[in-house]
């Protein structure tokens, strides 16, 4: 058996990393593609390889050689590869192909070995390595029967969204029996290269041959093995992530990107917090059904946007700023309330940053659960300009509850202090939303109080980016109004706004379930020994990590065997001395997941 990689193309979508070289000459975490796949045929027993060569090959040719370990490389050349695709480079490898039985490959992969291995040892003579399709995959497609006979092959211009879920995304990986070149796949490659011209794919020619009738090549489906197209700089940043060579290294990388995770669809994600119960399907089926208006203009002003609120959370449109998620109006709040703000650690690190750890007062409860109550709050109060709450805290899920919070905001109005305060988790506690403070009779009886929600957490939609600030000082929601530009809402946030009432209940209901959930997987982590787990009235849990672990290899270990994503506490304010980690509530199957692999660590 032979190998035979398509390595002629320019890979200009890959910007200065192709400037001087072909696309498998691309680095990934310091190693060629070409290498990795070189080292995967030496060790699969593959011993003859034919590159097909074009763009910048002395580069290639001069770095190879003629052999790479037992492998044997032989070079055919595209002259003109700026004007062809793939099936003009096949084509003048025909007789190669022909040659042998044949592993056929593009050269912008990666892939685990234990596909090539599958591959090579598949009994089946002539096979297409497919994937169920998701949502960061694109080009050729197939649909496959229960036999794994390939009905028809479905190039990008034929493919349909709305038949998604039948799709298997080929994977560029082959095998074709010697037969099968010979007496099927060449001739039908040359007839149709004569046909159609060199600037087409060789997959156009396994789609005739599907649609003529039975043919020798069968799919073998992937499940669960990782495999990555680089076509651009994100692909390799994603790929970087995929085949990380070290847990540490996978673990840094996927921390460092704050989201984006639909693009690893097999890591569930227990670091974001975010309510899974809503919204329901009806809601989002509304979405959809008005996806196109929304898409294609324009969503109406902040005006607007304020009426819209107003009516979500029962208060005058005065009173409220929505905000593209509350990161834009924390990000606003140090430069329209002046003075030092008194906060307690650890908390949301955005509050800091934002503000600026020079204006901030720092109070660290000492105990190990973080815990803390309105007297500590009042003592900081008087150090500082303003108090600043989160509540339910953030990481710690310390919680007080309303009727303290409105004893807290009248005696800093007694002695003219801000309260801010951070509520995006509040509709999670025991109470539900009645634990808010965003009514209008609670607004106006302090002037004093500044309210800041996220939608994104316990709403359950961070990809449509919205929060809000309500408060009855008129000057604080003015200047955070100009803070704003006219569309910084998109009309998908604005659409949310606008039928959010038709689903209260639905919302309500979600989070009892979350809570429901929370106080389940409570009880499952504290039988986990090696954690100290402390318990919140959030959706997510500070848990402190005992031997034979530290925070961070619990993090790196979980990422790596069992694709799970936790927050790791390291390093930040309050648990410079402390193994700390946070853990976001999910639904049940997930949680299971979750407390299974922390029960196989034991």
């Amino acid at each position: 058996m032979q190998a035979l990689i398509l390595a002629a193309g320019m890979g200009n979508r890959l910007g200065k990393y192709t400037k001087e070289n072909t696309k498998c000459m691309l680095e990934v975490n310091g190693k060629k593609l070409i290498e990795y796949v070189l080292d995967m045929l030496h060790n699969t027993g593959i011993k003859k390889l034919v590159l097909v060569v074009g763009y910048k090959k002395e580069n290639l040719m001069r770095y190879l050689g003629d052999s790479y370990k037992d492998v044997k490389i032989e070079y055919i050349e595209n002259p003109i590869y700026a004007k062809t695709n793939n099936i003009y480079s096949l084509y003048l490898a025909r007789d190669k192909l022909a040659q042998d039985d044949t592993i056929l490959l593009e050269s912008d992969l990666m892939f685990e070995e234990e596909i090539l291995q599958k591959l090579v040892e598949d009994k089946r003579p002539s096979l297409a390595v497919v994937d169920k399709y998701q949502a960061w995959m694109d080009g050729t497609s197939a649909v496959l029967d229960e036999n794994d006979n390939i009905l028809n092959f479905f190039p990008k211009k034929l493919f349909r969204f709305q038949d998604v879920e039948d799709y298997y995304k080929t994977v560029n990986i082959y095998k074709f029996s010697k037969s099968f070149s010979q007496k099927v796949y060449i001739p039908f490659l040359e007839a149709y290269s004569k046909a159609m011209g060199e600037n087409e794919y060789y997959e156009s020619v396994l789609r005739v041959l599907t649609i003529l009738g039975d043919i020798e090549l069968k799919a073998l489906r992937l499940d669960g093995q990782k495999w990555y197209e680089i076509d651009d700089v994100q692909d390799k940043a994603n790929a970087e992530i995929i085949f990380a060579p070290t847990p540490k290294i996978k673990f840094e990388l996927m921390q460092k990107r704050y989201g984006g995770y639909w693009r690893f669809p097999y890591v569930k994600d227990f670091c974001y917090l975010v309510n899974p119960y809503f919204p329901p399907e009806k809601m989002r089926e509304e979405m959809k059904a008005y996806f196109y208006d929304l898409l294609s203009q324009y969503p109406s002003g902040q005006e607007t946007q304020r009426l819209l609120a107003g009516k979500m959370f029962g208060i005058e449109a005065e009173n409220i700023i929505v905000g593209n998620g509350a990161a834009e109006i924390i990000r606003s709040l140090g430069k329209v309330i002046e003075g030092t703000f008194g906060l307690a650690f650890p908390t949301f690190n955005e509050y800091p940053e934002s503000i600026g750890y020079e204006r901030i007062v720092q109070f660290i409860p000492e105990n190990s659960t973080f815990s803390y109550e309105i007297d500590e709050m009042l003592t900081l109060a008087n150090k500082c300009d303003n108090l600043l709450l989160v509540n339910p805290d953030n990481p710690s899920g310390n919680f007080i509850p309303k009727e303290q919070l409105i004893k807290l905001a009248d005696k800093l109005l007694q002695i003219d202090k801000k309260f801010i305060l951070d509520e995006s988790f509040v509709d999670f506690s025991t109470r539900g939303d009645a634990e808010s403070m965003i009514t209008q009779e609670i607004l106006d009886s302090y002037p004093n109080l500044i309210v800041v929600k996220s939608i994104s957490k316990s709403y359950g939609v961070p990809g449509i980016r919205l929060g809000v600030v309500a408060s009855s000082d008129k000057v604080i929601i003015e200047g955070l109004r100009e803070k704003l530009t006219i569309w910084n809402i998109n009309s998908f946030g604005e659409f949310f706004l606008q039928i959010f009432g038709k689903y209260k209940d639905d919302y309500k209901k979600a989070c009892k379930q979350i809570s429901s959930q929370r106080d389940k997987l409570y009880v499952q982590l504290r039988e986990i020994p090696y954690l100290d787990v402390i318990y919140s009235q959030a959706n997510y849990f500070l848990a402190h990590v005992k031997e034979p672990f530290s925070a961070t290899e619990l993090c790196e270990i979980l990422l790596e065997r069992y694709n799970i994503y936790i927050k790791d506490l390291s390093g930040k304010i309050g648990f410079e001395d402390k193994e700390s980690i946070r853990i976001a509530v999910r639904d049940e199957k997930d949680n299971d997941v979750l407390i299974n692999a922390l029960k196989e660590l034991i």
